[in-house]
């Protein structure tokens, strides 16, 4: 069946690429060269032939073609739902309370020659919220029970609106010259004690004095330095 190719992302390989990966061992051009040519990764270039080769072993870029744009319909029907066996072992793994990235690899390793024994963690995953795998309460190790939704390439939203990054922040701030400037911790010692260390410099305050203290790396030595300009937070 000859599928229309409709561009959908920038992402997937098109048929000029899948042409010039063809084109590339009859003129003696390695994989890199081919992946620099087409603006992809050397491990699409890999994936690519290894994934829509022929029977023979030989790579056609129109027959590739036709067989990405059929792998990429949708909808289509759940692996788990119409492969009775997959199902079973599938069922019977996360009954043991084996994850999902666990299950996809023990599949890979007990199957090696039988792709319709093969399924990814997202295919599980996808298969115990459908309620095809039994009850949703109880069977993942973290309690979940939703999908939780996967947006590859794009960036989560900051929790806080303007925030200013680390890599943003003024040069100062890694003098340590100012209190506010610490990432500090609070420590309780014998005799109730306390003491104020920050963690990146190696500063500490100490006590009523507020002197400095420096914990040397890896003899955990304590020695005491002058006061520091501000020595409390």
């Amino acid at each position: 069946m000859i599928i229309p190719d409709v561009s959908v992302s920038p992402r997937f390989l098109t048929q000029d690429d899948r042409i010039a990966i063809a084109d590339g061992p009859r003129t003696g051009k390695p994989p890199t060269t081919i992946a620099a040519v087409i603006g992809k990764s050397t491990s699409t270039v890999y994936r690519e032939i290894a994934r829509r080769k022929k029977e023979d072993g030989s790579y056609a870029p129109w027959w590739a073609q036709n067989q990405a744009l059929l792998r990429r319909q949708r909808p289509k029907t759940e692996k788990i739902r119409d492969h009775a066996p997959l199902r079973i072992v599938v069922r019977e793994k996360i009954d043991e309370k084996w994850s999902p990235q666990q299950i996809s690899r023990y599949l890979r390793r007990q199957y090696p020659d039988e792709p319709q024994m093969h399924a990814c963690a997202e295919t599980i995953y996808r298969g115990l919220f459908a309620g095809l795998l039994g009850r949703r309460q109880g069977r993942l190790r973290t309690g979940r029970t939703r999908r939780k939704k996967q947006r590859r390439g794009v960036p989560s939203p900051n929790k806080i609106k303007n925030m200013t990054l680390i890599r943003d922040r003024p040069t100062i701030v890694n003098e340590r010259s100012r209190p506010g400037d610490w990432e500090g911790d609070l420590i309780i010692g014998r005799g109730q004690r306390s003491a104020i260390g920050d963690r990146r410099s190696g500063r500490w305050s100490t006590g009523p004095s507020a002197s400095c203290v420096w914990l040397s790396q890896p003899a955990a030595t304590v020695r005491t330095l002058p006061t520091p300009p501000h020595p409390t937070l």
